[in-house]
């Protein structure tokens, strides 16, 4: 219950505040932290001379030895906070900078802005802070399916999961979580040097997105108009996704907006022909990037809401 309250405390803090550039540029960040720990560990151990086998056990105990790390410290804190109003509120302080809450909405936000206002090329250039495919071939449709797709699986990824696993762990829930999402996001691709080194990362990070990305399906086909259809269409386009975990989030905020998401993308020069989610949806423009992010703004809340009843109960 108590773990309950102190991810309320984390999202409120962060929802106010962000993470502010001042003190970014005075400590930096917990996960620019973590980032510098799995660096280190990839340049060190990650050799292109030994064979697959070898880097795949090397980089299964790196992850684990990245992950079991920090989530030791964080298990030392809270052992020290005891219990209570005030280790609520320090907990919640504590794993506040591991909620990405407003971080999300603002870099999404700011791909609408200009899109809104018809500057294709500075909303090409702010898609291309939280996407990887190539920005300048994208045109309306494509920037604006990228932005939703974007918030969709890092509502999941940067907010749902860390407070699902902070909600039953406490601290040390919510720093693994983050230490499995960084090294995902750092070593997970199946790149030629990270397929055999970022095997488990990636593993790892499936099974702790597992529930969680379901979850905020739910919450946004909840906050749909027509909520039967838009779990219908979760539960039947989710697993056509090419992650395990993504897709779900996607194809219920799909439906929830009525347009089509996914489909084919281009990467580095290369096409890759993924399919449709909610293929019979239109294509989407400026205007539904600002109700996905309604859409993410009363799911929130209603995650707020539920943590905040556990936490009661």
């Amino acid at each position: 219950m108590g773990f309950a309250g102190a991810m309320v405390v984390a999202m409120a803090i962060d929802a106010v505040l962000n993470w502010p550039e001042r003190l970014f540029r005075a400590i930096g960040h917990p996960v620019t932290w973590l980032g510098r720990l799995i660096e280190g560990a990839d340049a060190a151990w990650n050799r292109d001379g030994d064979p697959p086998a070898l880097r795949r056990a090397i980089g299964t105990m790196a992850a684990l030895g990245a992950i079991g790390l920090p989530t030791v410290v964080a298990w030392a804190v809270q052992a020290q906070l005891g219990s209570g109003w005030t280790s609520i509120i320090v907990a919640g302080i504590l794993a506040w900078p591991l909620v990405a809450l407003r971080s999300l909405h603002d870099h999404v936000m700011a791909v609408a802005d200009p899109l809104q206002a018809g500057d294709i090329k500075a909303a090409r250039a702010n898609v291309a802070q939280i996407v990887g495919r190539d920005p300048l071939i994208l045109d309306e449709a494509a920037i604006a399916r990228a932005a939703i797709e974007s918030l969709a699986e890092n509502a999941s990824d940067g907010v749902v999961a860390p407070l699902f696993w902070g909600a039953i762990f406490g601290l040390p829930g919510i720093v693994a979580y983050k230490a499995i999402n960084t090294l995902d996001s750092m070593i997970g691709h199946r790149t030629p040097r990270h397929a055999a080194f970022g095997w488990a990362a990636a593993r790892i990070d499936d099974v702790a997105n597992y529930i969680p990305a379901r979850l905020t399906g739910v919450l946004f086909a909840l906050l749909s108009r027509e909520r039967r259809i838009a779990i219908s269409r979760m539960i039947c386009d989710g697993p056509r996704h090419r992650s395990i975990n993504a897709g779900w989030p996607e194809a219920a905020m799909a439906s929830a907006l009525g347009v089509r998401l996914s489909g084919p993308r281009t990467y580095h020069g290369e096409v890759a022909d993924e399919p449709w989610l909610n293929a019979g949806g239109r294509d989407p423009h400026a205007p539904d990037i600002l109700q996905a992010l309604k859409i993410y703004r009363r799911a929130m809340l209603l995650l707020a809401t539920a943590l905040v009843i556990l936490a009661s109960v």
